[in-house]
């Protein structure tokens, strides 16, 4: 079944669209870099050292939220809840990588997939909201919603992430008319 093109492009919502993917992407990145250094050090280990990395900062400012947020949340880590977090952080991140990589190469078939991945995550956000709730989460939860909205557009658009990239580029030169489609060869 062939999908509809749009006959009018929105540069404004395929640059957020590429922006949050490139965000997913290095998120995605973080997370794995932080799931295996919460397997490999220990939590002590990780107290002691996010103590010295935000030292400086602490010292001219004792209230600043990020390296009080940071010391709070390692200071409190037990071996077992430690390996659940990173568990939990390094699949969120897999699964990030693995989507940005299938976007990157030209996939369609993964926008259902990313969609009912993010979604996945978003309800589990949301869990975490109504038990403990935080602006943190409810501005990931917001940025993840339209990052799943957006996908949606793509996934319904019919279009590639290349095709978004030209199409932006460009708008963004000057030029209104919209990338060709491309065959496609997994829709």
């Amino acid at each position: 079944m062939a999908r509809r093109r749009r006959t009018r492009p929105s540069p404004v919502l395929d640059l957020i669209f590429l922006i949050g993917i490139v965000g997913k992407g290095i998120d995605g990145l973080l997370e794995l870099v932080g799931g295996i250094l919460l397997l490999v050090v220990a939590p002590g280990q990780l107290a002691r050292l996010v103590q010295v990395l935000t030292a400086e900062e602490r010292a001219e400012d004792p209230h600043d939220l990020l390296a009080n947020l940071l010391l709070h949340g390692v200071t409190h880590l037990a071996t077992g809840t430690a390996t659940m977090l990173a568990a939990y952080v390094l699949l969120h991140g897999v699964v990030k990588v693995a989507i940005v990589i299938a976007l990157l190469r030209g996939s369609r078939r993964v926008y259902p997939w990313a969609i009912g991945a993010l979604g996945l995550f978003l309800v589990l956000q949301l869990y975490s909201l109504v038990v403990s709730p935080s602006v943190g989460v409810v501005v990931l939860t917001v940025l993840d919603a339209v990052i799943i909205l957006l996908t949606w557009r793509e996934w319904h658009e019919n279009r590639t992430l290349h095709d978004t990239w030209r199409s932006t580029l460009s708008a963004l030169r000057g030029r209104s008319r919209p990338a060709p489609a491309q065959p496609s060869q997994d829709a």
